[in-house]
C-alpha cells in the first residue's frame, strides 16, 4: 500500500494541511524469472486487476515465455490472483498458494485442534499437506471445527477448512517441487520491501493521486536494468 494525498477541489480553509485528503493506495508487484534463473523481470502497477494480469504476461513474455511455455504462478489466497492467472495465461498457467500462507491458517487451527500437542499436530498436517493428500488434513480438522455461534475471528479451524475447500486445485506442492518449482511467496514478498517500501515508504512522505505510479514505475526500471537506456532515449528526445 502506497500513501497518497489528495487536495479537496471545494477547499474552504487556507490551512493546506485542513484540505488534504490522506489515503492508502494499493500497488500491485510482479515479479517474473525463468526456472533456474536468478534474474527477475518486474512489473508494478496501481491499476485494477487486470490491469495487474496485463503486467503478469508483459513480465512472462520478457523473460521468454511461448505458446506452449507452462507458467507457474505463487502467490498468496486472494481469489483475484488465481484469475488473472487463468484469464491471460489459460491453460499454460497454473497457480498455486504460498505454502507458509497456508501454514500461517493450519497453525492457528492447529492450537484449537490439539491444544497440548500443538505442534505434532501441526507437523502431522504439513506432512499431509506437502504429500499432496489435503482432504485427510481437512478430514483431521473437521471434529474440532466451531459451531456457527462462534465468531469467525475466534474461530480459526472454520477459517482454515474454508480456505482449503474454496481454493481447490490451488495446493499442487508435491507436483510442484517435483518439477523443481517454488512454492513459497518469499521472493515476492522481499521484493515489495526493497523496491516498493524502501523508497515508497518514508516517514512522512505522501504521494499526490495523480503521479503515484510515478516512482513505483522508476524503481521497477531500475530493477529491471532499463535505468540507462530509458535516460539515453529521454536525453535524445
Amino acid at each position: 500500500m502506497i500513501p497518497t494525498v489528495g487536495i479537496k477541489a471545494d477547499a474552504e480553509s487556507s490551512d493546506g494541511r485542513k484540505n488534504r485528503e490522506c489515503r492508502w493506495q494499493e500497488a500491485r508487484l510482479i515479479m517474473t524469472h525463468p526456472k533456474g534463473s536468478v534474474t527477475s523481470v518486474f512489473g508494478c502497477t496501481l491499476g485494477d486487476t487486470d490491469a495487474a494480469g496485463d503486467i503478469m504476461l508483459s513480465c512472462a513474455i520478457r523473460p521468454g515465455m511461448g505458446q506452449n511455455t507452462p507458467v507457474h504462478c505463487v502467490g498468496d489466497g486472494a481469489p483475484r490472483i488465481a484469475e488473472q492467472t487463468d484469464r491471460v495465461f489459460g491453460e499454460q498457467g497454473s497457480f498455486l498458494i504460498g505454502y507458509y500462507h497456508l501454514c500461517d491458517y493450519m497453525s492457528d487451527a492447529s492450537g484449537v485442534c490439539s491444544p497440548s500437542d500443538k505442534d505434532v499436530f501441526f507437523n502431522r498436517q504439513k506432512q499431509l499437506v506437502k504429500e499432496g493428500r489435503m482432504t485427510e488434513a481437512v478430514s483431521l480438522m473437521r471434529p474440532y471445527i466451531e459451531t456457527d455461534s462462534v465468531p469467525d475471528s475466534k474461530a480459526p479451524v472454520r477459517r482454515c477448512i474454508r480456505y482449503i475447500t474454496n481454493r481447490s486445485g490451488q495446493f499442487h506442492y508435491k507436483e510442484s517441487e517435483e518439477k523443481g518449482l517454488p512454492v513459497g511467496s518469499g521472493e515476492i514478498e522481499s521484493a515489495h520491501r526493497y523496491i516498493i517500501r524502501k523508497r515508497l515508504k518514508t516517514a512522512g512522505a505522501w504521494r499526490k493521486e495523480n503521479n503515484a505510479g510515478n516512482m513505483p514505475a522508476l524503481r521497477v526500471m531500475r530493477a529491471n536494468g532499463d535505468w540507462e537506456s530509458y535516460w539515453e532515449k529521454a536525453y535524445r528526445v
